[in-house]
């Protein structure tokens, strides 16, 4: 026997998918071993066996978060929204809906450790995110658009909008203000004649 823990098995997939439902109630920032394991069922032993490692399980459960982000805003995607305006909006509709709020909050606090803890389990997670939702918006531009310098900007700037209207409302839950702000946001892009 080597010692690694298994690649994958019935019983991680079903461990991970409760520590997951674990953190999204309770954050990362104070995740012990011994409570995590005890609220689902397990043990810091069974976990270390699986995971390999306190890093690597959170590894996984950011991984996890990743995939259904991508997954809920692949609705975006598939909107059939055809101009950048629109996936701008139905991007902030997906952030500003309550039922994503626990996965946000993980997100938002996995994003700021990113930033102050190189090094750690979450190094890469806010420039993958940023990467990510950049991708989004990128798909709404048209193919000239998408590559220049302009279309850079210009979804630079929206991403801008939508994570500080997102911050906002996470931290005031105002969310008739928050999207009164990306409305006008998106008003002004009506105003503006399209540079390719």
């Amino acid at each position: 026997m080597s010692g690694l823990a298994p690649t994958t098995s019935p019983r991680k997939e079903e461990l991970l998918e409760a520590a997951y439902k674990y953190v999204l109630e309770r954050g990362l920032t104070e995740m012990s071993l011994r409570p995590l394991a005890s609220a689902i069922g397990s043990s810091p032993r069974v976990l270390l066996f699986l995971f390999g490692s306190k890093e690597e399980l959170i590894r996984s459960l950011l991984a996890r978060a990743r995939r259904e982000e991508l997954s809920l805003l692949e609705h975006t995607r598939q909107g059939g929204q055809a101009d950048f305006a629109s996936t701008v909006r139905a991007t902030w509709k997906w952030l500003s809906a309550k039922d994503h709020r626990q996965l946000l909050t993980l997100w938002l606090e996995t994003y700021a450790r990113s930033l102050t803890e190189p090094g750690g389990p979450w190094s890469s997670f806010a420039r993958q995110t940023v990467e990510d939702w950049l991708a989004v918006l990128s798909e709404a531009q048209g193919r000239s658009r998408r590559r220049s310098g302009a279309g850079i900007a210009e979804r630079t700037l929206a991403l801008s909008v939508l994570r500080g209207a997102l911050l906002d409302l996470l931290a005031t839950g105002d969310v008739s203000r928050a999207t009164a702000a990306v409305e006008q946001y998106l008003d002004s892009l009506a105003l503006e004649p399209m540079r390719s």
